[in-house]
């Protein structure tokens, strides 16, 4: 999962049709759509002891798994729970706090081509595009570490010198299997760089 930048002089819906062209350009299929979404609750102050500051989970979806939930703490481990964690998470409100001006989602288009199936989306906050993820998959493989190369190859492309280096996920896997949580991992931490992006004054706003 990796963030591509907007193209000079053009908008988010843009860049995502340039790509979406170079993938049916190569001859990608569409099947449907994709949508992940993430939630940050914060640790109610009454909790927090004096100089601390208070931790965030991160409550995400994947259409992908429509009868999961991921909860998710930045650095820490991944739950994967069934879909009513999200009934749980209200009546633990006296514990977490949902921070509900931060929700964050992608949503978007999925291709097939071949082996490989690619999720173009477009990352908004409120009613604002905010950036652009692009998730690739190789499905016949499990280990990731055992691809990454034929999907650095595929990734070139369609998204040229915006290929992404290996994700920090990876190195604590080695030969490990891949599992949906690691996916959510790479949304959570691309959610929280384009979060702390928008919080800097950028100059020149297209």
């Amino acid at each position: 999962v990796s963030q591509v930048p907007v193209a000079e002089g053009k908008s988010v819906q843009q860049t995502v049709e340039l790509l979406a062209r170079r993938l049916e350009a190569l001859g990608a299929d569409k099947q449907g759509t994709f949508g992940v979404d993430c939630e940050t609750y914060h640790t109610a102050a009454a909790l927090g002891t004096q100089g601390q500051t208070g931790k965030l989970m991160y409550v995400m979806h994947n259409s992908e798994y429509p009868l999961s939930c991921f909860a998710l703490f930045e650095n820490g481990p991944c739950l994967v729970a069934d879909a009513n964690f999200d009934t749980l998470m209200v009546k633990l409100k006296g514990f977490f706090q949902n921070a509900k001006a931060n929700k964050i989602e992608s949503r978007g288009t999925r291709y097939q081509y071949c082996d490989f199936l690619v999720k173009l989306g477009t990352v908004t906050m409120g009613p604002s595009a905010r950036g652009i993820s692009v998730e690739v998959e190789y499905c016949p493989c499990v280990i990731a570490n055992d691809c990454w190369n034929l999907l650095m190859e595929f990734m070139q492309s369609f998204m040229g010198s915006h290929t992404p280096g290996v994700p920090s996920v990876f190195g604590s896997k080695h030969d490990s299997a891949y599992s949906p949580g690691d996916t959510m991992v790479q949304y959570m931490e691309l959610f929280n760089k384009i979060r702390k992006q928008q919080q800097v004054p950028v100059a020149g706003i297209r």
